[in-house]
């Protein structure tokens, strides 16, 4: 039981825990994960943690099969300018190590925004807080469960 799985629960929603053999050697966590599970890579969501004008920090969601745009994560955060966060920063704030950051259930809770594309989706999966595992959920739910708020964040890899 991972803190992400613990909200989802605590909260009620409906939502399915998928579990699989993590390879240390793979290039991808997150294209890894929907290879693994057998559904496409646009649905399944990676949770990047940025810093914002280089001090707050912001989680984005988006498929594992873009990339974050840093102005458009920036814009949507209300800043100028936005860096990836230092591991250590990451871990700190989050409690979850590399690979395995889900956006629920973090130790500091984040400002959060989800890319838009999640919404054409019935449910996405997003790390359940353990390289391995994910959690399958509503779009609209894990927003809700976040406080978070949906963006368009992505470019097309």
């Amino acid at each position: 039981m991972t803190p992400g799985i613990n909200v989802a629960r605590k909260a009620g929603v409906n939502h399915r825990i998928h579990e699989y053999s993590h390879d240390p050697g793979h290039a991808s966590y997150g294209l890894e994960a929907a290879e693994k599970m057998g559904v496409p890579a646009s649905q399944v969501f990676k949770t990047l943690v940025v810093a914002l004008d280089t001090q707050n920090l912001a989680v984005a969601v988006l498929p594992v099969s873009t990339m974050l745009n840093m102005k458009q994560i920036a814009r949507a955060g209300g800043a100028k300018k936005a860096i990836m966060a230092p591991a250590m920063d990451v871990q700190r704030s989050t409690g979850y190590v590399l690979g395995g950051v889900s956006p629920l259930g973090q130790k500091k809770r984040l400002p959060t925004y989800i890319d838009t594309s999640a919404q054409q989706f019935a449910t996405i999966f997003v790390s359940a807080g353990r390289r391995g595992l994910e959690i399958e959920l509503s779009p609209d739910d894990l927003c809700a469960l976040t406080g978070g708020k949906f963006a368009g964040l992505a470019d097309a890899e």
